[in-house]
């Protein structure tokens, strides 16, 4: 039998094929096909700058294999192969990451705090679809709406886009994102890949019983996608992949307790989960909802968020940039409300949702770790202990 050697994977489940770690590698190890993104063994060399930059922790993957998985095997996954079993020194089998080499271990523990950790999807969450739609199939949306939500002037351009799916099948969860494929090619002549947008409506549609999904969407000055999509018009058509990601879900249970804290547009699976519990029977579970924005004007569904009753869903809009007003943070208005927090942090029953801009999560991670001493508990042990167990989720970019 060869030596065994570490391969570096990527988890085809957990994947939204956004492929910023394709973006980011420096030496062109990671690549994808229609269907998967994979890593190359021939030229990985561990250098771990695709780690911090996945929102899913899909990325963290590795194997001690004997034989090297070729590309081709990769490319043609629908979930990772369990770890191959290796006898040790003593006869027994030993394949843990502790087993790697010290160096490979203290990379790993340090990818892991750049990404957050891999996630788990809730105990109680439904099994999602993953990649029925791919780059080589995609599937063909027609717009059916697309509606400003930010005030004129503001700065800030978000749009609230409508996809029609028609006779297509197109199963998607709260949680899940979708790629849309703008038109045309690169600078080397290549069709562009898609960019993903989580899905802002719940899992029966946009309208109820229609298939149909909605997006919230930024328009970037230099954004070649938000451009594309912000300025659809009903009756266009678009190519669709997905749907993706198979842990930053919603749990299929009405009592438990959603904490959720965003900033712009990571508010779109959180407007999905409020509509999913406007439509279910009441439940004892209730929900809190951290969203940060730079003013009013600039802040998506502000006027439908507080039309929604608070004993289903209770706000915090917190702003940065009013004129004359101290600015304000997520985490800042989390501090002022550490005695719930505590309460929450402190529930079995508790989820914990983060999304939005990756700048924020240093801050909402301190506030988290103030609100835990104060507890007389560590933030780090409760956070892996809710990771573990399904109820602790970050996706940001």
């Amino acid at each position: 039998m060869n030596k065994p050697v570490k391969q570096h994977l990527i988890d085809p489940e957990i994947c939204i094929r956004c492929y910023t770690c394709e973006m980011t590698c420096p030496i062109q190890a990671i690549t994808h096909d229609d269907n998967n993104v994979v890593v190359d063994f021939e030229k990985c060399e561990f250098c771990m700058d695709c780690i911090p930059v996945c929102p899913t922790g899909s990325i963290d993957e590795w194997r001690v294999v004997d034989t090297p998985y070729s590309l081709e095997d990769q490319f043609g996954w629908d979930e990772l192969p369990a770890q191959q079993d290796f006898a040790n020194g003593d006869g027994g089998a030993d394949t843990s990451i502790e087993a790697l080499d010290d160096a490979m271990a203290a990379l790993l523990a340090e990818a892991h705090a750049g990404a957050g950790g891999k996630s788990k999807p809730p105990a109680s969450a439904s099994k999602p679809s993953v990649n029925l739609y791919n780059l080589g199939k995609p599937a063909v949306a027609k717009v059916q709406g697309s509606y400003r939500l930010t005030a004129e002037g503001s700065g800030t351009d978000v749009r609230h886009v409508i996809l029609d799916f028609g006779a297509q099948p197109f199963p998607v969860l709260e949680g899940q994102s979708i790629g849309i494929i703008p038109p045309g090619t690169d600078e080397n002549g290549k069709p562009h890949l898609p960019r993903l947008y989580s899905v802002s409506s719940p899992r029966d549609g946009e309208r109820p019983n229609y298939n149909n999904v909605s997006l919230t969407v930024k328009r970037d000055e230099n954004g070649l996608c938000s451009n594309y999509v912000c300025d659809l018009k009903k009756g266009d058509q678009v190519k669709v992949t997905g749907p993706f990601g198979s842990t930053f879900l919603m749990p299929d249970d009405p009592s438990a307790r959603l904490l959720m804290v965003c900033t712009g547009t990571g508010s779109a699976p959180f407007r999905a989960f409020t509509m999913r519990r406007q439509r279910q029977p009441a439940g004892s579970g209730d929900m809190i909802l951290f969203f940060g924005a730079r003013s009013p004007d600039s802040l998506p569904y502000f006027g439908p968020l507080k039309k929604v009753p608070e004993q289903l869903l209770k706000k915090h809009m917190v702003f940065s940039r009013i004129p004359g007003v101290q600015k304000e943070y997520v985490q800042d208005r989390m501090m002022v409300e550490q005695d719930t927090l505590s309460e929450l942090l402190s529930d079995p029953k508790t989820h914990i949702y983060i999304c939005g801009l990756r700048g924020m999560e240093e801050g909402v991670e301190h506030a988290f770790e103030n609100i835990s001493e104060s507890m007389g508990l560590s933030w780090q042990n409760l956070r892996d202990t809710m990771r573990d167990e399904g109820r602790y989720h970050v996706e940001t970019y």
